[in-house]
């Protein structure tokens, strides 16, 4: 087996690993032409194609990253259509659909540190593939790809247009636009220096507020990853815009460095994470919009989201972490809307992927045509359901792989039955450990499949409670 095959997995949204160890050109280059082999031995018989799309985002050396796999894909025979500039990753995903490819191969780490860079791999139907085809990537690591007699051919393209009109006839554009001139709303965009930049203004024009939209592939010292910690300066110009500005109504918008993920601020500067947005998105599609399908939800999902799906009448699945879990369900349901708690958000009337643009698109139409502020639009569904809670999420770094183990096995052989002087009630494995308290509050512990971090989620009545039980799983952990 070659070495450079030994380290590369795939977590629960492609592989990633830090540039110049982990992510070199040479792994990148054994790893892209088997997994343009494995698109083609999985969907050929299905789309009829050879072509592989090839995208990027703004991290360090994206481009030429792509570049890379482009020639080792050609190299072993396939015609690849490589990207002209950065895009969303589900503008690729949606030219792999448009354009009758086998797939996408996308050269990004979404929302880890700039150290990073990674392989997205997306399938024919515009969506993420299968844990069983990422498996059979591995396997075949080993094996390789012999080079082609006759090299496939490579030319470029450009992925906005065809993206931008198709995200414009699923919304009222005209009306975002009309509230947005006459000042009756005030949008910001934070693009975390990623591959949003321009999106908002190419869909609604140049009145957005974009902020950290130069290319910064060290992300200003943090991650492109949209919590609040990384927000200080959208929440001052919200801050600042509001105490010039009484009228009308304000929001901002966070999207990660691939643009997949997203949240949002309101005009208070309060964070509003995917476990708020999610909810108001249910109601308003389904109100305004007539649109109806299954909701599903990943297990680190807030409990609202299944209590406005019972609101309308609309059925509830459930997947573990990893948003390739909702798109395989997408592909043989019908799906109104599917969402994890760490902003990824995706439609039935779309791709069977995750799209901040669009999600963002859609929480503005349901500012304009409900005429509330997003916390206010909250508000009202908590009412509606009679659930008040409050959530939070921490990242814990751990010192080594090693130590992740190590936790993982006393989980497994010392189950926790008390948690912050609260009984356990029920234990959830499908993805982590998600316990139930006897408070109905919740804590999950559920360890990144990426690098060395472990994920601690809570929902609870209240931000104290919630704070109180992940300081207790904090030094659990420590």
């Amino acid at each position: 087996m070659p070495v450079v095959a030994n380290s590369i997995k795939f977590g629960t949204d492609g592989w990633r690993g830090v540039i110049g160890e982990e992510f070199t050109f040479e792994r990148l280059a054994l790893v892209a032409p088997v997994a343009a082999k494995v698109l083609y031995d999985t969907y050929y018989s299905i789309v009829g194609s050879r072509t592989i799309i090839v995208g990027y985002d703004r991290r360090f050396m994206a481009e030429d990253f792509a570049r890379a796999v482009a020639d080792a894909v050609t190299a072993v025979g396939f015609d690849v259509l490589l990207s002209e500039s950065f895009a969303p990753t589900p503008a690729f995903s949606w030219a792999a659909k448009q354009l009758n490819a086998l797939g996408a191969l996308v050269i990004t780490a979404s929302h880890n540190p700039g150290s990073y860079l990674g392989l997205k791999v997306k399938g024919y139907f515009g969506g993420s593939v299968s844990p069983e085809v990422t498996k059979d990537i591995e396997a075949l690591l080993s094996e390789g790809v012999p080079k082609a007699a006759t090299p496939g051919k490579l030319e470029k393209f450009d992925p906005w247009p065809s993206y931008t009109t198709g995200l414009k006839g699923k919304v009222d554009i005209a009306k975002i636009r009309e509230a947005i001139a006459s000042g009756k709303l005030t949008v910001f965009a934070d693009v975390m220096h990623g591959a949003a930049a321009g999106g908002l203004a190419r869909l609604l024009g140049d009145q957005v507020k974009e902020i950290n939209s130069n290319r910064d592939p060290l992300f200003g010292g943090g991650a492109p990853e949209p919590l609040p910690k990384y927000l200080s300066g959208l929440f001052e110009v919200i801050k600042s815009h509001k105490q010039t500005n009484q009228s009308g109504l304000t929001v901002g918008l966070v999207f990660d460095g691939d643009c997949d993920r997203i949240a949002a601020v309101d005009q208070d500067a309060n964070f509003l994470s995917s476990q708020i947005l999610i909810p108001i998105l249910i109601d308003h599609l389904t109100l305004r919009r007539g649109f109806t399908g299954e909701i599903i939800k990943t297990v680190s999902g807030s409990d609202l989201i299944p209590l406005v799906a019972a609101l309308h009448n609309l059925s509830l699945f459930e997947t573990p972490v990893g948003y390739k879990y909702i798109a395989d369900r997408m592909l043989v349901s019908q799906v109104l809307l599917g969402g994890e708690e760490s902003g990824g958000i995706g439609y039935g009337s779309h791709i069977p992927e995750r799209d901040a643009l669009l999600s963002a698109l859609y929480v503005l139409e349901a500012i304009v045509e409900s005429g509330r502020d997003l916390s206010e639009y909250y508000s009202d569904l908590q009412q509606q359901t009679g659930f008040n809670s409050a959530y939070d999420r921490i990242d814990l770094p751990l010192a080594s792989m090693e130590v992740r183990s190590r936790l993982l096995q006393q989980l497994q052989t010392q189950p926790l039955t008390e948690i912050a002087g609260k009984a356990v009630i029920d234990c959830q494995t499908i993805d982590g450990y998600k316990f139930r308290l006897a408070d109905k509050s919740w804590l999950m512990i559920r360890f990144s499949g990426t690098e060395p971090v472990l994920r601690l989620y809570c929902e609870a009545a209240t931000i104290e409670q919630v704070h109180q039980t992940l300081d207790w799983a904090r030094q659990w952990a420590e």
